[in-house]
């Protein structure tokens, strides 16, 4: 993963972190908060020689001091220096136990011995230190004293007597919050990449690459008054939704240059994608620029079309592949513009022998001499054939996909059931995207309009259309018609 990728992932994992980073930072203050206070009392011995003579003698003499100043400060943790201290304060303690509260050192090149002793009483501490302080006196002086009698060469005596601190040395609550931060992020961001690397969900664009190369037609942003008013026509003209099946549009028409797919099958790879509401919605788009278009409902197992649309299913595809009624008799005409519908009829025992006969076959060419465009509204690819077995009788397929509804894995084979077959796949539409984040697709710059002047130009009409129909004039469209496109030439 580059920089991007991984930006990406803290973008949309940031109130992850930053909930985690936040309860690190509160783990540091009920530590500093918990943790009883620790005081620490100092106190530093200087270490000289006795005799005194000539400046080399001295100059020996510093040296040899020097030398022996180590020694000193390993021997103060010994037993002999603190168990006398321990003895004239009268502590319940062991000599091995003290050892655990006192430490000593020395600055480098001096004769100077620094002792601290740390207690969770400021006054009791200060006590221990100048105990030990005066027994690694007395302890010095024995050990340095000549056997044969006489007074010891090193004499050793307090420069900075021990007293009780103030303030405590422990906790340090700017140091355990800044740990703890500091720990609560990198948690944070590694949950992050661990959680997006076991989360399979297509997301956005970038988890599609890891999958496909297939054109991105369009995306459409998550909009939850959309479940109550889902067509085109019920949202604003310039209202982000709308120009998103607008983009998809003219993606579309990009995408098959060459003419050649006057039929697009949209299905998904499963249930609950968005599917249906997205053919509808292009063919809706596709009419709105002119185009005489057919919409086919052939989910012959859960129809959702004529719902949308408010039209009358109980004749339709089914009727005419069984040979009850012609065509032209189960055309709808909806709305204002040229659009035709083709609802589902009644649901049947065997829609995938249907939808793969050679009756159907007959019906797409028929609509394909007749209509600028066909679109047709198949069941998902991964629970029935259907969607595969129609994908061959027709020009081009658009995949819907519900981000954050399916998983990478599906999406790979439902291509590979596409390829199979030998369907030409024209691109992927994205549903449902987030409307800020990484993933977003949305538009900034639209005209908004007042919430009283919006219109909806849904008219639900229930005229029986004709294979005859011709096409609108585009000139009151968004998009002309270009050569070559989606929309072809009336043969």
């Amino acid at each position: 993963m580059d920089l991007h990728e991984y930006a990406r992932i803290l973008r949309r994992n940031w109130i992850l972190v930053v909930a985690i980073s936040m309860a690190g930072l509160l783990a540091g203050g009920a530590a500093s908060i918990l943790v009883k206070p620790t005081y620490t009392a100092d106190t530093q011995l200087f270490v000289a020689i006795q005799n005194s003579g000539s400046v080399q003698e001295l100059q020996q003499g510093n040296t040899f001091s020097q030398a022996r100043v180590q020694s000193y400060v390993k021997t103060v943790k010994t037993p002999a220096v603190l168990q006398p201290a321990i003895d004239s304060l009268g502590l319940n303690l062991t000599a091995s136990e003290l050892a655990k509260n006192v430490s000593a050192g020395s600055d480098l090149n001096t004769v100077l011995i620094n002792i601290s002793v740390s207690d969770t009483s400021p006054v009791q501490a200060a006590a221990v230190a100048q105990a030990v302080a005066d027994s690694l006196i007395h302890v010095i002086d024995g050990l340095e004293r000549p056997k044969n009698g006489g007074a010891s060469a090193v004499s050793l005596s307090i420069v900075t007597p021990a007293v009780a601190p103030k303030t405590p040395s422990a906790p340090n609550t700017r140091l355990n919050l800044i740990l703890g931060l500091i720990i609560g992020a990198a948690s944070g961001v590694g949950i992050a990449l661990l959680r997006t690397t076991l989360d399979s969900r297509v997301r956005g664009e970038s988890d599609l690459r890891q999958v496909t190369d297939s054109p991105l037609l369009g995306g459409i942003s998550f909009d939850a008054g959309a479940v109550q008013r889902p067509l085109l026509t019920q949202a604003s003209h310039q209202s982000p939704r709308a120009e998103s099946f607008r983009q998809i549009r003219t993606n579309l028409q990009f995408a098959n240059v060459a003419g050649k797919a006057k039929t697009v099958l949209v299905t998904s790879s499963v249930p609950g994608e968005g599917k249906s509401t997205t053919a509808t919605n292009l063919a809706i788009a596709l009419a709105q620029a002119g185009q005489s278009v057919c919409l086919v409902d052939a989910d012959l197992r859960r129809p959702t079309v004529s719902k949308y649309l408010g039209l009358d299913r109980n004749a339709g595809l089914t009727t005419a592949l069984v040979g009850i009624a012609d065509i032209n008799d189960l055309l709808q005409h909806w709305g204002d513009d040229q659009l035709y519908v083709l609802t589902s009829g009644q649901i049947p025992p065997n829609p995938s022998e249907l939808l793969g006969s050679d009756a159907m076959k007959r019906l797409v060419k028929r609509l394909e001499d007749a209509f600028d465009a066909v679109v047709i509204d198949a069941p998902p690819l991964l629970p029935v054939t259907d969607a595969a077995v129609l994908a061959q009788h027709v020009g081009g397929v658009v995949v819907v996909i519900g981000t954050q509804k399916l998983r990478r894995h599906e999406l790979q084979k439902s291509l590979n059931a596409l390829e199979m077959v030998g369907a030409n796949i024209l691109g992927i539409v994205l549903n449902r995207l987030p409307l800020k984040g990484p993933d977003a697709y949305s538009y900034t710059y639209y005209v908004q309009e007042e919430e009283g002047s919006r219109k909806v130009r849904a008219s639900k009409s229930s005229k029986q259309g004709n294979l005859t129909v011709k096409s609108g004039d585009p000139a009151d469209f968004d998009y002309a018609r270009p050569a070559g496109s989606l929309s072809g030439r009336r043969r």
